[in-house]
């Protein structure tokens, strides 16, 4: 076998069915399209969800809620993952996070809670901090500076 002699397995490939051609064809006179009607004529196109003149789905959903376009996200670090990940004296990032995998990489903003205890002086840098979190830090001789 060379690559001059190679063939698509059988069955793999088959003519082109050729519309319109005469009767002889097997799909001439009205070339599959059957008699009259929309899908008959030339240049006919549904619309998008059109179901045949049934109610399309995207108008029987009832419509919920309400989104707020302007909601920000917070990725949430708590404070005893912070006391196990970093030694004292550390400076905490959002991307020393991101490196140490604490936070995913695509979340922009860090929130810092305050579920646990941390036992080392860390100065942590995060754009949002609960008040108890921010409380134990301090208590800690660490020192907490927000971003923007």
């Amino acid at each position: 076998m060379s690559l001059s002699n190679l063939r698509p397995p059988k069955g793999m490939k088959h003519a082109k069915k050729r519309i319109g051609r005469g009767q002889g064809s097997g799909q001439g006179k009205t070339a599959g399209r059957g008699h009259k009607g929309a899908k008959s004529r030339s240049g006919f196109k549904f619309k998008r969800g059109f179901e045949g003149g049934q109610m399309p789905l995207h108008r029987r959903v009832p419509k919920r809620g309400f989104h707020n376009p302007f909601r920000v996200e917070y990725a949430v670090v708590n404070l005893d993952t912070l006391d196990l990940k970093f030694d004292a004296g550390a400076v905490v990032t959002p991307e020393l996070l991101r490196e140490h995998g604490l936070v995913a990489a695509g979340d922009q903003k860090v929130k810092v809670l305050a579920r646990g205890e941390v036992g080392k002086a860390l100065t942590v840098r995060a754009h949002k901090f609960s008040g108890k979190a921010a409380e134990k830090i301090a208590a800690a001789g660490g020192a907490t500076e927000q971003l923007a």
